[in-house]
Protein backbone atom coordinates (compact mmCIF):
# COMPACT_ATOMS: atom_id res chain seq x y z
CA UNK A 1 0.00 0.00 0.00
CA UNK A 2 1.38 3.27 -1.32
CA UNK A 3 0.26 5.89 1.27
CA UNK A 4 0.41 10.36 -0.03
CA UNK A 5 0.16 12.85 2.99
CA UNK A 6 -0.04 16.28 1.97
CA UNK A 7 -1.45 19.86 2.63
CA UNK A 8 1.90 20.20 4.77
CA UNK A 9 2.93 23.56 4.74
CA UNK A 10 6.49 22.92 5.58
CA UNK A 11 8.01 21.69 9.44
CA UNK A 12 9.03 25.46 10.28
CA UNK A 13 5.51 25.54 12.04
CA UNK A 14 6.64 22.94 14.61
CA UNK A 15 2.99 21.78 14.79
CA UNK A 16 2.85 20.72 11.78
CA UNK A 17 5.98 18.95 11.89
CA UNK A 18 4.66 17.26 15.18
CA UNK A 19 1.68 15.75 13.35
CA UNK A 20 3.83 14.26 10.17
CA UNK A 21 6.57 12.86 12.50
CA UNK A 22 3.61 11.02 14.43
CA UNK A 23 1.80 9.80 11.45
CA UNK A 24 4.66 8.33 9.93
CA UNK A 25 6.01 6.67 12.93
CA UNK A 26 2.78 5.02 13.28
CA UNK A 27 1.96 4.03 9.27
CA UNK A 28 5.89 2.37 9.11
CA UNK A 29 5.17 0.70 11.75
CA UNK A 30 2.87 -1.51 10.20
CA UNK A 31 4.34 -3.47 6.91
CA UNK A 32 1.57 -3.61 4.89
CA UNK A 33 2.41 0.35 3.82
CA UNK A 34 5.22 -0.30 1.42
CA UNK A 35 5.94 3.54 0.73
CA UNK A 36 5.24 6.74 2.30
CA UNK A 37 5.55 9.83 0.85
CA UNK A 38 5.07 13.60 1.78
CA UNK A 39 3.79 16.26 -0.47
CA UNK A 40 5.39 19.48 1.26
CA UNK A 41 5.14 23.32 0.85
CA UNK A 42 8.87 23.53 2.29
CA UNK A 43 10.54 20.08 1.94
CA UNK A 44 14.24 21.09 2.78
CA UNK A 45 12.14 21.62 6.39
CA UNK A 46 10.91 18.35 6.46
CA UNK A 47 14.59 16.40 5.93
CA UNK A 48 15.21 15.62 9.62
CA UNK A 49 11.97 13.81 9.56
CA UNK A 50 12.15 9.73 9.71
CA UNK A 51 10.39 7.21 8.07
CA UNK A 52 9.66 9.54 5.44
CA UNK A 53 10.62 7.47 1.66
CA UNK A 54 10.17 10.63 -0.95
CA UNK A 55 9.22 14.23 -0.19
CA UNK A 56 7.61 16.21 -3.32
CA UNK A 57 7.39 19.78 -3.47
CA UNK A 58 3.63 21.11 -3.12
CA UNK A 59 3.93 24.19 -5.03
CA UNK A 60 0.84 26.22 -6.36
CA UNK A 61 1.45 26.90 -10.48
CA UNK A 62 0.64 30.23 -12.32
CA UNK A 63 -2.27 30.19 -14.49
CA UNK A 64 -0.92 31.96 -17.39
CA UNK A 65 -4.18 34.33 -18.71
CA UNK A 66 -3.67 33.53 -22.27
CA UNK A 67 -2.65 30.08 -22.33
CA UNK A 68 -4.67 27.69 -23.91
CA UNK A 69 -5.52 26.28 -20.16
CA UNK A 70 -6.29 29.51 -19.03
CA UNK A 71 -7.85 30.83 -22.24
CA UNK A 72 -10.53 27.54 -21.68
CA UNK A 73 -10.51 28.05 -17.74
CA UNK A 74 -11.93 31.77 -18.63
CA UNK A 75 -14.59 30.73 -20.77
CA UNK A 76 -15.64 27.87 -18.57
CA UNK A 77 -15.66 30.16 -15.54
CA UNK A 78 -17.96 33.11 -17.56
CA UNK A 79 -20.38 30.74 -19.05
CA UNK A 80 -20.53 28.02 -16.74
CA UNK A 81 -19.19 29.52 -13.59
CA UNK A 82 -16.62 25.96 -13.36
CA UNK A 83 -13.45 27.09 -11.44
CA UNK A 84 -12.38 23.42 -11.97
CA UNK A 85 -9.63 23.53 -14.81
CA UNK A 86 -7.93 26.38 -13.17
CA UNK A 87 -7.78 24.71 -9.67
CA UNK A 88 -6.55 21.56 -11.18
CA UNK A 89 -3.55 23.63 -13.15
CA UNK A 90 -2.95 25.61 -9.48
CA UNK A 91 -2.84 22.51 -7.76
CA UNK A 92 -0.92 20.30 -10.34
CA UNK A 93 2.14 19.37 -8.08
CA UNK A 94 -0.37 17.00 -6.16
CA UNK A 95 -2.82 16.33 -8.60
CA UNK A 96 0.14 14.38 -10.72
CA UNK A 97 1.09 12.52 -8.25
CA UNK A 98 -2.52 10.76 -7.51
CA UNK A 99 -1.41 7.59 -9.71
CA UNK A 100 1.49 7.00 -7.29
CA UNK A 101 -0.31 6.48 -4.17
CA UNK A 102 -3.43 4.34 -3.50
CA UNK A 103 -4.45 6.23 -0.22
CA UNK A 104 -4.45 9.81 0.68
CA UNK A 105 -4.03 11.23 3.96
CA UNK A 106 -5.04 15.15 4.28
CA UNK A 107 -2.91 16.04 7.02
CA UNK A 108 -3.76 20.02 7.59
CA UNK A 109 -5.59 19.50 10.56
CA UNK A 110 -6.58 23.23 9.85
CA UNK A 111 -7.31 23.74 6.32
CA UNK A 112 -11.26 23.48 6.54
CA UNK A 113 -11.29 26.50 9.46
CA UNK A 114 -10.97 29.14 7.04
CA UNK A 115 -13.49 29.87 5.11
CA UNK A 116 -14.66 28.07 1.29
CA UNK A 117 -11.78 25.91 0.07
CA UNK A 118 -12.56 25.08 -3.63
CA UNK A 119 -9.35 24.40 -4.76
CA UNK A 120 -8.90 21.72 -1.76
CA UNK A 121 -12.56 20.51 -3.32
CA UNK A 122 -11.01 19.95 -6.78
CA UNK A 123 -8.07 18.02 -5.27
CA UNK A 124 -10.38 15.75 -3.39
CA UNK A 125 -12.39 15.30 -6.62
CA UNK A 126 -9.43 13.92 -8.19
CA UNK A 127 -8.25 11.83 -6.40
CA UNK A 128 -12.14 10.07 -5.83
CA UNK A 129 -12.40 10.19 -9.39
CA UNK A 130 -9.24 8.11 -9.99
CA UNK A 131 -10.80 4.98 -7.51
CA UNK A 132 -8.39 6.16 -4.10
CA UNK A 133 -9.12 6.48 -0.65
CA UNK A 134 -9.22 9.55 0.57
CA UNK A 135 -8.99 10.51 4.27
CA UNK A 136 -8.95 13.41 6.92
CA UNK A 137 -6.11 13.40 9.59
CA UNK A 138 -6.05 15.04 12.74
CA UNK A 139 -8.92 17.50 11.98
CA UNK A 140 -10.76 20.38 13.78
CA UNK A 141 -13.78 21.90 12.04
CA UNK A 142 -16.27 24.34 13.91
CA UNK A 143 -19.95 24.61 13.29
CA UNK A 144 -19.32 28.02 11.69
CA UNK A 145 -16.86 26.65 9.73
CA UNK A 146 -19.31 24.77 7.61
CA UNK A 147 -21.29 25.53 4.61
CA UNK A 148 -22.92 23.56 1.81
CA UNK A 149 -20.12 23.14 -0.65
CA UNK A 150 -17.84 22.04 2.35
CA UNK A 151 -20.20 19.60 3.77
CA UNK A 152 -20.51 18.05 0.02
CA UNK A 153 -16.58 18.17 -0.02
CA UNK A 154 -16.56 16.13 3.36
CA UNK A 155 -19.04 13.70 2.55
CA UNK A 156 -17.01 12.37 -0.36
CA UNK A 157 -14.46 10.79 2.19
CA UNK A 158 -13.60 7.18 2.98
CA UNK A 159 -12.68 8.23 6.75
CA UNK A 160 -12.47 11.18 8.51
CA UNK A 161 -10.23 11.35 12.00
CA UNK A 162 -11.04 14.22 14.02
CA UNK A 163 -9.11 14.84 17.04
CA UNK A 164 -11.37 16.25 19.89
CA UNK A 165 -14.85 15.55 20.43
CA UNK A 166 -16.70 18.95 19.50
CA UNK A 167 -15.27 18.23 15.78
CA UNK A 168 -17.10 15.13 15.82
CA UNK A 169 -20.31 16.02 17.12
CA UNK A 170 -20.22 18.85 14.36
CA UNK A 171 -19.84 16.71 11.50
CA UNK A 172 -22.31 13.88 12.96
CA UNK A 173 -24.58 16.58 13.30
CA UNK A 174 -24.01 17.82 9.76
CA UNK A 175 -24.95 13.76 8.72
CA UNK A 176 -21.46 13.28 7.49
CA UNK A 177 -20.57 9.81 7.73
CA UNK A 178 -17.25 7.61 8.06
CA UNK A 179 -16.58 9.95 11.05
CA UNK A 180 -14.10 8.40 14.10
CA UNK A 181 -13.11 10.27 16.88
CA UNK A 182 -9.07 9.80 17.78
CA UNK A 183 -6.55 12.22 19.77
CA UNK A 184 -3.65 14.42 17.91
CA UNK A 185 -0.97 12.27 16.70
CA UNK A 186 1.17 14.65 18.61
CA UNK A 187 0.19 13.39 22.19
CA UNK A 188 2.73 10.79 20.91
CA UNK A 189 5.49 12.53 19.66
CA UNK A 190 8.61 11.18 22.10
CA UNK A 191 10.95 14.49 23.57
CA UNK A 192 14.49 14.81 23.22
CA UNK A 193 16.67 15.72 25.50
CA UNK A 194 19.36 18.45 25.81
CA UNK A 195 20.74 20.65 28.03
CA UNK A 196 19.40 22.85 30.04
CA UNK A 197 20.01 26.69 29.39
CA UNK A 198 21.84 29.03 31.93
CA UNK A 199 19.32 30.99 34.03
CA UNK A 200 16.81 27.86 34.21
CA UNK A 201 15.55 26.90 37.58
CA UNK A 202 15.22 23.01 37.72
CA UNK A 203 11.14 22.89 39.23
CA UNK A 204 10.59 26.70 38.72
CA UNK A 205 10.71 27.27 35.49
CA UNK A 206 7.64 28.76 33.85
CA UNK A 207 7.41 28.14 29.82
CA UNK A 208 4.92 30.61 28.10
CA UNK A 209 4.79 31.40 24.13
CA UNK A 210 2.72 33.60 22.03
CA UNK A 211 1.92 34.08 18.59
CA UNK A 212 1.94 37.50 15.76
CA UNK A 213 -0.82 35.75 14.63
CA UNK A 214 -2.72 36.34 18.39
CA UNK A 215 -1.22 39.57 18.35
CA UNK A 216 -2.91 40.30 14.85
CA UNK A 217 -6.40 39.13 15.89
CA UNK A 218 -6.32 40.86 19.11
CA UNK A 219 -3.66 43.85 19.12
CA UNK A 220 -4.25 44.66 22.86
CA UNK A 221 -3.09 41.06 23.57
CA UNK A 222 0.36 41.83 23.42
CA UNK A 223 -0.09 44.47 26.37
CA UNK A 224 -1.65 42.08 29.28
CA UNK A 225 0.62 38.96 28.35
CA UNK A 226 2.67 41.61 29.27
CA UNK A 227 0.92 42.44 32.04
CA UNK A 228 0.83 38.68 33.15
CA UNK A 229 4.69 38.20 32.77
CA UNK A 230 5.48 41.04 34.92
CA UNK A 231 3.03 39.31 37.61
CA UNK A 232 4.95 36.45 37.54
CA UNK A 233 8.09 37.80 37.98
CA UNK A 234 7.03 39.89 40.99
CA UNK A 235 5.01 37.02 42.73
CA UNK A 236 7.00 33.98 42.28
CA UNK A 237 10.94 33.02 42.24
CA UNK A 238 10.19 31.41 39.05
CA UNK A 239 12.22 31.71 35.47
CA UNK A 240 10.16 32.61 32.79
CA UNK A 241 11.35 30.70 29.22
CA UNK A 242 9.63 31.73 26.27
CA UNK A 243 9.28 29.04 23.78
CA UNK A 244 8.93 30.15 19.73
CA UNK A 245 6.64 27.24 17.67
CA UNK A 246 6.14 28.67 14.57
CA UNK A 247 8.97 30.39 12.84
CA UNK A 248 7.99 30.92 9.33
CA UNK A 249 8.32 34.51 8.00
CA UNK A 250 5.15 36.85 9.06
CA UNK A 251 4.25 34.79 11.45
CA UNK A 252 7.28 34.16 13.39
CA UNK A 253 6.35 33.37 16.80
CA UNK A 254 10.34 33.81 17.54
CA UNK A 255 10.24 38.09 16.51
CA UNK A 256 7.47 38.91 19.39
CA UNK A 257 9.33 36.55 21.72
CA UNK A 258 12.33 38.65 21.85
CA UNK A 259 10.46 41.79 22.52
CA UNK A 260 9.41 40.49 25.60
CA UNK A 261 12.52 38.61 26.50
CA UNK A 262 14.39 42.28 25.89
CA UNK A 263 11.31 44.16 28.37
CA UNK A 264 11.89 41.38 31.02
CA UNK A 265 15.71 40.74 30.69
CA UNK A 266 16.99 42.93 33.08
CA UNK A 267 15.03 40.94 35.95
CA UNK A 268 17.77 38.05 34.83
CA UNK A 269 15.21 35.32 35.20
CA UNK A 270 13.94 35.09 31.32
CA UNK A 271 14.96 32.94 29.22
CA UNK A 272 14.19 32.93 24.82
CA UNK A 273 14.68 29.21 23.43
CA UNK A 274 16.58 29.46 20.13
CA UNK A 275 14.55 29.23 16.76
CA UNK A 276 16.24 26.44 15.56
CA UNK A 277 14.98 23.62 17.63
CA UNK A 278 13.10 20.75 15.86
CA UNK A 279 9.19 19.68 17.72
CA UNK A 280 11.08 17.15 19.59
CA UNK A 281 13.60 19.06 21.11
CA UNK A 282 10.85 22.08 22.04
CA UNK A 283 8.97 19.50 23.57
CA UNK A 284 12.15 18.41 25.53
CA UNK A 285 12.01 21.93 27.35
CA UNK A 286 8.15 21.89 27.73
CA UNK A 287 8.29 18.61 29.38
CA UNK A 288 10.91 19.88 32.42
CA UNK A 289 8.55 22.66 32.84
CA UNK A 290 6.21 23.81 36.25
CA UNK A 291 3.63 25.43 34.11
CA UNK A 292 3.11 26.20 30.85
CA UNK A 293 1.09 28.74 28.49
CA UNK A 294 0.99 29.00 25.40
CA UNK A 295 -1.17 30.49 22.34
CA UNK A 296 0.27 27.69 19.87
CA UNK A 297 -2.00 24.31 20.14
CA UNK A 298 0.86 22.01 19.42
CA UNK A 299 2.79 23.81 21.83
CA UNK A 300 0.10 23.50 24.23
CA UNK A 301 -0.13 19.30 23.06
CA UNK A 302 3.84 19.21 24.03
CA UNK A 303 2.99 20.78 27.84
CA UNK A 304 -0.77 18.21 28.17
CA UNK A 305 1.48 15.18 27.08
CA UNK A 306 4.08 15.76 29.14
CA UNK A 307 1.37 16.38 31.86
CA UNK A 308 2.65 19.92 32.50
CA UNK A 309 -0.30 21.91 33.92
CA UNK A 310 -1.06 24.32 30.89
CA UNK A 311 -3.07 27.49 30.24
CA UNK A 312 -4.17 28.42 26.65
CA UNK A 313 -4.32 31.57 25.06
CA UNK A 314 -7.02 32.63 22.46
CA UNK A 315 -8.84 29.54 21.56
CA UNK A 316 -10.02 27.76 18.73
CA UNK A 317 -12.19 24.72 18.32
CA UNK A 318 -9.55 22.31 18.27
CA UNK A 319 -7.90 23.65 21.49
CA UNK A 320 -11.26 24.12 23.32
CA UNK A 321 -12.12 20.29 21.96
CA UNK A 322 -8.77 18.85 23.16
CA UNK A 323 -8.90 20.64 26.82
CA UNK A 324 -12.62 19.59 26.67
CA UNK A 325 -11.38 15.74 26.26
CA UNK A 326 -8.92 16.32 29.43
CA UNK A 327 -10.74 18.14 31.67
CA UNK A 328 -14.32 17.57 30.86
CA UNK A 329 -14.45 21.68 29.73
CA UNK A 330 -12.88 23.84 28.39
CA UNK A 331 -10.55 24.60 31.53
CA UNK A 332 -7.63 27.33 31.40
CA UNK A 333 -8.86 28.13 27.98
CA UNK A 334 -9.17 31.59 27.00
CA UNK A 335 -11.00 33.23 24.49
CA UNK A 336 -9.33 35.14 21.93
CA UNK A 337 -11.48 38.29 23.40
CA UNK A 338 -10.67 37.86 26.74
CA UNK A 339 -6.77 37.50 26.50
CA UNK A 340 -6.45 41.39 26.28
CA UNK A 341 -7.78 41.71 29.38
CA UNK A 342 -4.94 41.43 31.92
CA UNK A 343 -6.66 40.42 35.14
CA UNK A 344 -8.43 37.81 33.60
CA UNK A 345 -4.88 36.31 32.43
CA UNK A 346 -3.40 37.19 35.67
CA UNK A 347 -6.85 35.51 37.41
CA UNK A 348 -6.26 32.24 35.32
CA UNK A 349 -2.71 31.98 36.11
CA UNK A 350 -3.47 31.72 39.72
CA UNK A 351 -6.63 29.88 39.30
CA UNK A 352 -3.28 27.51 37.52
CA UNK A 353 -1.48 27.70 40.46
CA UNK A 354 -4.25 26.98 43.22
CA UNK A 355 -4.98 23.52 40.89
CA UNK A 356 -1.90 22.36 39.94
CA UNK A 357 -2.27 19.27 41.79
CA UNK A 358 -5.75 18.46 40.59
CA UNK A 359 -4.18 19.27 36.70
CA UNK A 360 -1.06 17.07 37.05
CA UNK A 361 -3.61 14.26 38.57
CA UNK A 362 -6.43 14.84 35.80
CA UNK A 363 -3.59 14.48 33.30
CA UNK A 364 -1.81 11.73 34.79
CA UNK A 365 -5.39 9.58 34.45
CA UNK A 366 -6.42 11.23 30.97
CA UNK A 367 -2.69 11.54 28.63
CA UNK A 368 -2.33 7.75 28.66
CA UNK A 369 -5.89 7.50 27.53
CA UNK A 370 -5.69 10.38 24.39
CA UNK A 371 -2.31 8.41 23.28
CA UNK A 372 -4.30 5.27 23.23
CA UNK A 373 -6.67 7.07 20.96
CA UNK A 374 -4.08 8.50 18.85
CA UNK A 375 -2.91 4.93 18.41
CA UNK A 376 -6.29 4.14 16.45
CA UNK A 377 -5.86 6.28 13.92
CA UNK A 378 -3.55 3.98 12.34
CA UNK A 379 -6.06 0.96 12.29
CA UNK A 380 -9.24 2.90 11.18
CA UNK A 381 -7.11 3.63 7.65
CA UNK A 382 -5.77 0.07 7.41
CA UNK A 383 -9.74 -0.95 7.96
CA UNK A 384 -10.65 1.18 5.17
CA UNK A 385 -7.58 0.58 2.65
Amino acid sequence: MRVLLFFHGGSRNRGCEAIVRTATELLKSDPRISKLGLASGDPDSDRMIPHIDVLHLDKPSHLEKFSPIGLLSAVKVKFFKDESLAFRKIHESIIKLIPQYDVFLSIGGDNYCYGEQPGIYEIDRQIKKAGKKLILWGASIGEEDLSEMKIKDLKSFDLLLVRESITESVLKNAEIPNVKLVADGAFLMEKTILPLPEGWKEGQTIGFNFSPLVFKKNPDSKKAAFALVQHILDTTDDTVCFVPHVVIPDNDDFEILKEFEERFRDTGRTILLPNNLNATEYKGYIARMKYFIGARTHATIAAYSSQVPTMVLGYSVKSKGIAKDIFGSERLVLDLSEISDATKLIGRFEEMKADENELRAILATKVPELKEMAKKAKNYLLSIA
